[in-house]
């Protein structure tokens, strides 16, 4: 064979081999890097980009797409412990020419966090109102998302500034009042009562503990590698120890009795999705929301069928 043929295959395959074994190491070594290029991978391909909002000494991370137009603007609000990327599994499924905008809420991934600040769901109402005030996003009435925490949040601000809301989409939001608690909330109260914070279903710090979430949210259940496990814990572990913080804990907030609950609003048409999981893309009813899977199903599908809805939420 050639020399120069022979030099280029070298040349060739050491070019592929390269992202090859960056991706083997980075898979076995340092498996939070691929999560994090994985989210940043799905921003830009469903354009979205992120920005910062201050208000006053206050900062807020967020990402959008597209520009307010004659369409609602959609301002969505993730729930407990998780970020604003978490939206980009229903985002795929929403028409580009929709103006959306996905925060970390207060205390989360970019947005500040300080031990002085108020995270009670109505403290957290008002700080998503000063972001909506700082990128005017309120200059007409928008369609505000919610999901558990964020549900809560989101009903709680309706209720309060109910002039910034055209229509709010609650999927299995917490604070909603009930008869009788899951197992799962009985489960929070009664580590709220024992004091013992250190193993909260919902903050995760080992792969195992994150294995056991993933089933706890998810009606399907699926296999999930271990070094995955690993990164998605390792994201987590930096935030896991504000997340705990009690009095006023970001958990409490939400399935405690002495906190708020979602009052009763009637800014347009009220949508609660019970089949949404912790988070929008899981089939599972939340673990704080009572019901059977079949009940929940059947509200979703109800309330997803329903004409006259100016953003059709995906499943």
């Amino acid at each position: 064979m050639d020399l120069d043929v022979l030099n280029m295959f070298v040349i060739a395959g050491g070019t592929l081999a390269i992202p090859i074994l960056a991706f083997v190491a980075s898979f076995l070594l340092w498996p939070s890097a691929l999560i994090r290029i994985y989210y940043w991978y799905w921003r830009r391909a469903l354009g979205m980009q992120v920005r910062y909002a201050n208000y006053d000494d206050y900062q807020f991370c967020y990402s959008y797409r597209g520009r307010p137009g004659h369409r609602p603007s959609i301002l969505m609000l993730h729930g407990f412990s998780a970020h604003k990327d978490m939206w980009l599994s229903i985002v795929k499924f929403l028409p580009n020419n929709l103006h959306l905008v996905c925060v970390d809420m207060p205390g989360h991934e970019g947005t500040t966090r300080s031990d002085l600040d108020d995270y009670s769901i109505s403290g957290q109402a008002k700080r998503i109102h000063q972001f909506v005030e700082c990128i005017k996003l309120n200059r007409k009435p928008f369609h505000l998302v919610g999901t558990s925490m964020g549900g809560n949040v989101a009903g709680v601000y309706a209720a309060q500034y109910p002039e910034d809301i055209c229509s709010l989409t609650l999927i299995c939001p917490a604070g909603l009042p009930s008869t009788t608690d899951s197992k799962f909330i009985k489960q929070l109260r009664e580590l709220q009562e024992s004091k013992h914070i250190d193993r909260i279903p919902l903050i995760p710090s080992t792969p195992e503990e994150m294995a056991d979430m993933l089933k706890l949210c998810s009606y399907v259940r699926f296999k999930v590698p271990q070094q995955i496990l690993q990164g998605l814990v390792d994201v987590r572990i930096p935030h896991n120890e504000f997340y705990r913080k009690c009095p006023g804990c970001f958990w409490c907030q939400c399935f405690s009795k002495r906190y708020s609950r979602l009052p009763c609003v009637h800014p347009g048409e009220l949508w609660a999705l019970g089949g949404g999981g912790a988070a929008p893309q899981d089939s599972q009813p939340h673990p704080g929301v009572p019901g059977t899977a079949a009940q929940h199903r059947q509200q979703q599908e109800a309330g997803m069928s329903m004409a006259g809805s100016e953003v059709p939420m995906p499943g």
